[in-house]
């Protein structure tokens, strides 16, 4: 007799440049309004909430018709584009919850989490502060790295919504915030998982760096492989996605994986008697990819320079699979 399992899924998605119409005084979304640069109007938000509600929509459903169970975003300007995304006609029936702070970015993005009330509980959230070195030793804050203290399908669960400094610069010269990023989530969770190593924890985001940059694999020490791993490690399941070429985002012609959800060994199999990972994918349809132009065959994405394009984000989402067998 088959075995029958109940399945959740959680994923990341990068919402690129996902702003409201009105110009705030205190960030740099000048672009982002009617009378801007990009023409931002009423018309394009609105086709904006459609196109991301169609693939939120869609994410997940072939192994579960109630679709996502936890959600983290990235380049959203303010809790009300995201109030506006789940109450989105293709959305709304599934009560997606919000937390969300207003981060110090100077470009005015933060993170977010959108979570099924059914399924998960929040107990506490609070933005991790994460400060960067600045000129004449003068420091300043880059985006907040997003924690939520939970219930998990029984289970207690911590989330860290991660979006990292870019390689504005290059690679190697960026590098240093990267690191001062990754520092303050492994701080977290060691402390974490010196409580009881069978915490389950995620960690995900835009990180701006592959699965194996030493930010992820040194400074945070996530490993790609589950032989590797002892009991309270960060295990990486998109090392061997990486390394395949497979990617999330594109440049140069070139596919990156910035886009990645980890996990403490809490959730896997070996230890837990509960919900446990199965699979990683990265969601991808046809109308999400480029067809023409200079992104041919890239994620299809919102502004082609000045133009709005009509697409859905340049980054494709990620998630993992979790199962529980069902007597």
């Amino acid at each position: 007799q088959a075995k029958k399992y109940k399945i959740h899924t959680v994923a990341f998605y990068n919402l690129e440049n996902f702003f409201d119409t009105i110009n705030d005084p205190n960030k740099n979304d000048e672009d982002f309004t009617p009378n801007g640069a990009l023409g931002y109007n009423k018309e394009v938000f609105t086709d904006k909430v459609s196109k991301l509600s169609d693939v939120l929509s869609l994410i997940s459903t072939d192994q579960t018709p109630e679709g996502l169970s936890l959600i983290g975003v990235a380049e959203v300007e303010n809790r009300s584009v995201l109030e506006s995304l789940v109450a989105s006609p293709k959305l709304k029936d599934r009560n997606y919850q919000i937390v969300h702070y207003d981060s110090p970015d100077l470009r005015g993005i933060d993170v977010g989490f959108l979570y099924n009330p059914k399924y998960f509980k929040v107990k506490h959230s609070e933005p991790l502060n994460v400060k960067l070195a600045g000129d004449e030793g003068k420091g300043f804050f880059t985006r907040d790295v997003l924690f939520i203290e939970g219930v998990f399908m029984g289970d207690p669960t911590f989330v860290f919504v991660n979006h990292w400094p870019s390689r504005r610069g290059g690679e190697e010269a960026s590098a240093p915030a990267r690191f001062a990023a990754a520092k303050v989530v492994k701080h977290k969770v060691d402390s974490l998982i010196a409580i009881d190593p069978n915490y389950k924890i995620f960690i995900m985001g835009d990180f701006n760096d592959e699965p194996v940059s030493p930010s992820i694999a040194s400074v945070l020490g996530a490993k790609g492989y589950v032989k590797d791993l002892k009991q309270g490690d960060i295990y990486n399941p998109w090392v061997e996605f990486y390394k395949k070429g497979i990617g999330s985002s594109a440049f140069n012609d070139s596919w990156g994986l910035f886009d990645q959800v980890m996990m403490s060994t809490g959730n896997l199999k070996e230890y837990t008697n509960n919900y446990y990972f199965h699979k990683a994918v990265i969601f991808k349809r046809d109308f999400m990819i480029q067809k023409t132009g200079r992104y041919k065959n890239y994620p299809k994405r919102t502004f082609d320079s000045n133009r709005y394009a009509g697409g859905y984000s340049d980054h494709f989402p990620t998630y993992l699979i979790f199962v529980k067998p069902v007597n």
